[in-house]
């Protein structure tokens, strides 16, 4: 492994640990450990709207940014249903926390994937460092010339923006009107101007802001095509990093480390109802609300909708991986299959939520209600095009009937 002394940010210590034996039980441990911090700090990381330094710190200091980081940078390398379950254990403490947990760790898995020198420009200065990104295609313009690309555009939802050392930022490139390559442009965060225009309804403290840039030269080792991203071992750092779970395809998959996230933030929600339930009488009756048949058919629904979301998110990546290691790839409807998957289980997670809020009756409207927050991310990070049902069910049936989806990226 290569280490350098460390110039990023604070939190990013100046020898990182080497994470490359780390287990998955051992991990789960640790972000299993985190949950009561994270929970007690949820109202300052909302109010911060950033990921908070303290959770920062905490998350380097177990590796959990770097499970899906090659071994031999250090990172744990573990399988890709870790992109699933980490996110969603972190997310029981915290949503937002969680978010950029799975965000920052599937930039380190993407980032394997790019060409080995851009690797080194990255993690042969820290592999600490946090990448952010900006996925629109449509937002990006990119111009091929000697040696790179220039890259023009502005990009909403960058997670962790302000955490981050660099980016990666999603361009079209273009022969007259029509897109002939869909890029993913490695840049540093020095090199782009951050827009401070994140105050929003939930997931505060994701930090997702705006970025800029305008006709920036980025080298061709730092430029990835998604068209060899689509499964199999056709990207650039398919020969230093040969491990299967790098050859699942990105656009079927990659949304799955924060579909986990909306399990975690309903299974927190259930957890507060069912320890207030157990506490709590009406205000007229005074009778016990757990006696209520109403109540317990509300708390067992939930329930059931988020062990299947769990259940349905943690199998497609571990079939994902499967299929990867059998040295084949998804077919179409396979892909548009687990496209799906992650919108319905994302809109499971969404009714459980709605289900245990509608209990909280009057008291769910106040900010001291600590489920309102959590009703509030749940619909916050649903927005997300990768849970949209409309889109993503309708793909896998169009080609479930004999149609086909024109996406050159799947």
């Amino acid at each position: 492994m290569q280490i350098a002394s460390s110039t990023m940010s604070s939190s990013v210590t100046a020898a990182p640990a080497d994470f490359s034996t780390v287990p998955h039980a051992e991990a789960v441990a640790r972000a299993r450990a985190l949950v009561p911090a994270l929970r007690e700090r949820a109202q300052e990381t909302e109010s911060g709207r950033r990921l908070l330094p303290a959770n920062e710190t905490d998350l380097h200091r177990t590796g959990l940014f770097r499970f899906g980081q090659p071994r031999r940078w250090g990172g744990m390398e573990l399988d890709f249903v870790s992109m699933f379950e980490l996110p969603m254990i972190v997310g029981e403490g915290c949503a937002s926390t969680a978010w950029n947990v799975g965000n920052l760790a599937i930039h380190h898995w993407m980032l394997a994937l790019f060409d080995p020198q851009a690797q080194a420009d990255v993690w042969a200065v820290s592999p600490d460092a946090l990448i952010a990104s900006g996925i629109a295609y449509p937002q990006g313009r990119a111009e091929r010339v000697d040696a790179g690309i220039r890259l023009s555009g502005h990009w909403n939802f960058s997670s962790g923006v302000e955490s981050s050392q660099w980016n990666m930022l999603a361009a079209l490139v273009r022969e007259g009107d029509r897109v002939v390559d869909y890029l993913m442009c490695l840049v540093p965060c020095s090199e782009h101007e951050v827009i401070d225009d994140w105050h929003v309804l939930g997931m505060r403290g994701t930090g997702s802001r705006s970025v800029r840039v305008s006709d920036l030269f980025v080298p061709s080792h730092r430029v990835l095509s998604m068209l060899q991203a689509r499964g199999g071992g056709d990207f650039p750092g398919a020969g230093v990093n040969p491990n299967p779970m790098y050859r699942i395809p990105m656009s079927a998959l990659a949304a799955h480390c924060i579909g986990g996230v909306a399990v975690g933030n309903a299974q927190a929600a259930l957890d507060l109802t069912i320890a207030a339930v157990r506490e709590r009488s009406t205000s007229y009756t005074a009778s016990r609300m757990r006696d209520f048949q109403a109540v317990q058919l509300r708390v067992a629904a939930a329930a059931s909708r988020i062990e299947a979301a769990r259940l349905m998110g943690m199998q497609d990546c571990i079939d994902a991986q499967a299929i990867a290691s059998a040295g084949r790839i998804p077919s179409d409807e396979d892909k548009l299959r687990f496209k799906r998957n992650l919108a319905f289980l994302v809109g499971l997670c969404t009714e459980a939520v709605d289900g245990l809020h509608a209990m909280a009756g009057a008291n769910g409207i106040y900010d001291r209600y600590p489920i309102q927050r959590l009703f509030r991310d749940a619909h916050a990070l649903s927005g997300h095009i990768s849970f949209s049902w409309d889109t993503q069910g309708a793909n896998w049936g169009l080609v479930a009937l004999g149609g086909s989806v024109a996406n050159p990226a799947l």
